[in-house]
C-alpha cells in the first residue's frame, strides 16, 4: 500500500470517502506526531492545537486526530467549534505549540476535505517539512493495519480560541474609526468558519451587517464555497438592494477574502494588497517592506517607490511570504490569489483581517474602494491584471514547458526585455507590462497572469496567450 499523503501548495486534499478516510486521516496524525518526535521545534512545548473547517466528518476526523496525537504525549487542544485557519495558526504562536493540525479543503467543493499543517510560528509547513511528513506516511503505510489495531489513543482537551483571536485583532485594526463613522456591509460567510468574527466585530464597532449564509451547511447550499464573483450573486443582489457601502466575503476556513465596492465592483486580491500598503503608510504611518509573489501586481511595486518602501519578491505560495515576515519587519503581505497579513499578525493568510481592514479603510477615507484606486494610479500608473486557466493536451504541456524554459523574444508585438524563472515563467516586456505562464502541478492546465496599462491591450494579451498556449 502506497501512501496518499501528498501535500500541494496548501497541505493535502482529496474527496470524502475515496483518499480522505478515517484510515489515511490517522495515517496523516501518524506521521506528523513522528516526524514531531523525530525534529521538535525549538523552545516548542510538546504540544499540537487541532481545529477543523463546517465539512462533512472534519470534527469526527479532528477528534481523531487529536486522540492520535495525544497517544504519543503530546497536549492536544482541540477547539471547541470549527475554527478559521488564522485563528489557529495565532493559537499556535501564543501557546508556543509544536505544530497545529486543520481539517479542511479550503475553498474546495462540499465533496472535498483534507488536512493543513503549520508549524511552530504558525505559518504553512515548509516544503522540506511537508515531504518529511509524506515521507513518514509512506514508511508506515505497509504496515499502519498492526500500528492501527495496537496503538492507545490518548485524552484532549477542549479549548475557544476566539476571545484570545479576537484580542490579537484589536491590535492590529483601528475599531475606534469604524465606531466613529459606521457603514453598512454585507458579508457571504459561505457557511464557514468566519461566522461569529468578521460580522460580530463589525456589529459591535456599530456597523449594520447584512450576514448571507450564517449557519452550517456542509454541502455549502449546493455550491462551490469560493469567494469569487461568479459565486456571490446573493451577494451582489443585497448590496444593490441595501445601498451598503462594502460587500465582503469568506472562504470555509476563512483565509481567503472577497471585497465588493459599494456599486458591484469586485476589487481583485492585487488590488487590496495595494490598498492595503497605501493605507497602512498614509494614514496608520507603518514602517517596513512590502512582500508580494511573483505572479502579484506590478502596482504594488509602484505604491511601495511612492512612499520608499522596500519590495521583496518570492515565489507563489503565502509559505514563502511568511517567511520574509518572520526574518523582516513588512507592513503586509499578499498574493494575487486571495492571501494577506500584517505586520505584527501570523504568517498565515487571514481573510477576517483583510475584510476588516478594508472597512477601516473605507471609514478612514470616506470613499469607495474603486475612488481611491483611481486615485492611488493618478499618483503612479495605470496598471491592470488579469489571470486565466488554459486547458492543454499533457503533450502540449511538455512542449510548453520546454519552449518556455528557452525563453521568449517577443509577445503579442512587443519585445521581450527581461524575464523572471521563479515558480513558473515570467516575461517583461518592453512598456513595463508582463505575462506569465505558471504550470500546474496536478493537471495539464496553464495559469496565465497578466498585466498591462489599458484594457484594450489587456484583452490584446488574453488573446495572445491563448494564441500561445494552443
Amino acid at each position: 500500500m502506497n501512501s496518499v499523503i501528498k501535500f500541494g501548495t496548501s497541505g493535502w486534499r482529496g474527496i470524502i470517502g475515496d483518499t480522505v478516510t478515517f484510515a489515511n486521516m490517522e495515517l496523516a496524525a501518524h506521521a506528523i506526531a513522528q516526524f514531531l518526535n523525530d525534529n521538535p521545534p525549538p523552545g516548542a512545548h510538546r504540544r499540537l492545537i487541532i481545529g477543523h473547517d463546517t465539512r462533512f466528518l472534519s470534527r469526527e476526523f479532528a477528534v481523531r486526530c487529536a486522540e492520535i496525537v495525544a497517544g504519543y504525549g503530546f497536549e492536544a487542544w482541540l477547539t471547541d467549534r470549527d475554527a478559521p485557519t488564522p485563528v489557529i495558526s495565532h493559537c499556535l504562536r501564543l501557546h508556543k505549540a509544536s505544530g497545529g493540525i486543520n481539517i479542511t479543503a479550503s475553498h474546495n467543493p462540499p465533496e472535498y476535505n483534507g488536512l493543513k499543517f503549520n508549524g511552530a510560528n504558525g505559518a504553512p509547513c515548509s516544503p522540506e517539512v511537508a515531504k518529511g511528513i509524506e515521507k513518514k506516511a509512506e514508511g508506515l503505510s505497509s504496515q499502519f493495519s498492526v500500528l492501527r489495531s495496537r496503538f492507545k489513543k490518548g485524552q484532549y482537551r477542549i479549548f475557544n480560541p476566539m476571545p484570545e483571536y479576537v484580542a490579537q485583532l484589536r491590535k492590529l485594526i483601528d475599531f475606534k474609526a469604524l465606531k466613529r463613522k459606521p457603514k453598512k456591509a454585507v458579508a457571504d460567510l459561505m457557511f464557514g468558519t468566519g461566522r461569529g468574527y468578521l460580522d460580530v466585530l463589525l456589529a459591535k464597532s456599530g456597523w449594520k451587517v447584512d450576514a448571507l449564509h450564517g449557519e452550517l451547511n456542509p454541502l455549502f447550499g449546493h455550491g462551490h464555497p469560493e469567494p469569487i464573483k461568479e459565486n456571490m450573486g446573493e451577494l451582489l443582489a443585497r448590496l444593490k438592494k441595501s445601498r451598503a457601502t462594502i460587500g465582503l466575503g469568506l472562504d470555509p476556513d476563512a483565509d481567503r477574502f472577497a471585497v465588493v465596492d459599494s456599486d458591484g465592483t469586485f476589487v481583485s486580491a492585487n488590488e487590496i494588497l495595494v490598498l492595503a500598503l497605501y493605507h497602512l503608510v498614509k494614514n496608520r504611518r507603518w514602517t517596513g517592506a512590502v512582500v508580494r509573489t511573483v505572479a502579484t501586481s506590478h502596482l504594488v511595486d509602484e505604491v511601495a517607490k511612492m512612499f520608499g518602501v522596500p519590495l521583496r519578491e518570492t515565489p507563489v505560495g503565502f509559505k514563502y511570504i511568511g517567511a520574509v515576515m518572520e526574518s523582516e519587519p513588512v507592513i503586509v503581505g499578499g498574493e494575487e490569489s486571495g492571501g494577506l497579513s500584517v505586520k505584527g499578525h501570523v504568517p498565515e493568510k487571514d481573510g477576517i483581517l483583510a475584510c476588516l481592514l478594508m472597512c477601516e479603510m473605507v471609514a478612514y477615507e470616506g470613499k469607495p474602494l474603486k475612488r481611491i484606486l483611481k486615485e492611488i494610479m493618478a499618483q503612479t500608473a495605470m496598471i491592470l491584471s488579469d489571470r486565466i486557466n488554459l486547458r492543454v493536451t499533457p503533450q502540449r504541456k511538455d512542449e510548453l514547458l520546454k519552449k518556455f524554459a528557452a525563453g521568449l523574444n517577443e509577445f503579442a508585438g512587443r519585445k521581450v526585455k527581461g524575464s523572471v524563472m521563479v515558480d513558473g515563467y515570467k516575461f517583461l516586456l518592453e512598456d513595463g507590462s508582463w505575462v506569465m505562464f505558471r504550470a500546474s502541478g496536478t493537471e495539464p492546465v496553464f495559469r496565465c497572469y497578466l498585466e498591462g496599462k489599458t484594457k484594450k491591450q489587456l484583452a490584446a494579451y488574453r488573446d495572445a496567450a491563448l494564441e500561445l498556449v494552443k
